[in-house]
């Protein structure tokens, strides 16, 4: 099964242009597949509908969630799927399968108050403040995923245009940089990151003291770290800042499909999730027509 999952891997790569947190998705799953399929016994060839429904009941005994257990089951019907048009096994065992209802539920949103209170906690009194500023103040700005964030590169930044090039896979976007963010982002690029970077040969955008590429990680501790200097109670990590941002676009009146575009969501109905935080105007003409508002 392996030289199968390589080269799925590789069509979803080459063909389908999956990023690169997509493929590592695909591959965790179908390779936690492929270790219950050894365990047990079974060969992925030969694999029936009710077995597929076993590895589910499997999932769900071991406590992995609906959304996981959904996530999995899409990722091993793609590679049957696969292995259907190659002619490998003659049928998807997992057509017929429904995924476990996932509830959804409401993204996390910071307040503009409580946006503002973490944006203010980075000082630029020295080159790892000027760097977090100008880091949290982009976050918030563009809206961007914190891998497409740790992955963009100096030239990637248009300053004087006032916008960046965020790269998805194959795909790529423009998003607008606001007046603060473009202030903080020019005093780092301009004042700390020459002096953080040791080889001119790194083209990260954010780097770490070392010098080197930030890490996801590095990323969510920095915010942590500020969350925790702000007294915010609410759980706040990089995504709760992309949420921010859609909501409180949707709230001023950006366009929903504007909104799609800057995420890079490639459903709408991906975005529609944050409508539910839109006023439409509805309290405001309750409040202001209805006599004991």
């Amino acid at each position: 099964m392996e030289k199968q999952v390589k080269l799925f891997l590789e069509f979803l790569q080459n063909e389908k242009k999956a990023s690169e947190n997509t493929l590592q998705s695909y591959r965790r799953d179908i390779v936690y597949f492929n270790k219950y399929l050894d365990t047990n016994q079974l060969n992925y060839a030969k694999m029936e509908e009710e077995d597929i429904k076993k590895y589910v009941e499997y999932l769900q005994s071991i406590g992995k969630k609906p959304s996981t257990i959904s996530r999995s089951l899409a990722s091993i019907r793609s590679f049957y799927q696969f292995m259907v048009r190659n002619k490998k096994v003659k049928e998807d065992p997992t057509s017929h399968i429904q995924s476990p209802k996932i509830e959804k539920r409401a993204p996390s949103v910071l307040t503009a108050e409580e946006v503002e209170l973490l944006l203010d906690q980075p000082k630029d009194v020295d080159l790892k403040g000027t760097r977090d500023k100008a880091m949290l103040e982009f976050a918030y700005a563009t809206g961007m995923r914190v891998t497409e964030i740790i992955s963009l590169n100096i030239e990637d930044v248009k300053l004087d245009e006032g916008y960046v090039v965020c790269h998805s896979g194959s795909k790529q976007r423009n998003i607008p940089l606001g007046t603060m963010s473009l202030k903080a982002l020019k005093e780092y690029i301009e004042e700390a990151r020459p002096v953080l970077i040791r080889d001119e040969s790194i083209k990260a955008l954010f780097v770490n003291v070392n010098g080197q590429r930030l890490t996801r990680q590095g990323f969510w501790k920095i915010v942590k770290y500020y969350k925790e200097q702000a007294h915010i109670t609410k759980e706040i990590t990089p995504h709760v800042l992309r949420h921010s941002f859609a909501t409180h676009l949707l709230q001023n009146g950006a366009e929903l499909k504007a909104i799609q575009t800057m995420l890079g969501h490639s459903d709408i109905s991906s975005t529609q999730v944050y409508m539910q935080f839109q006023d439409n105007g509805i309290k405001t003409a309750y409040k202001k027509a209805h006599p004991r508002a």
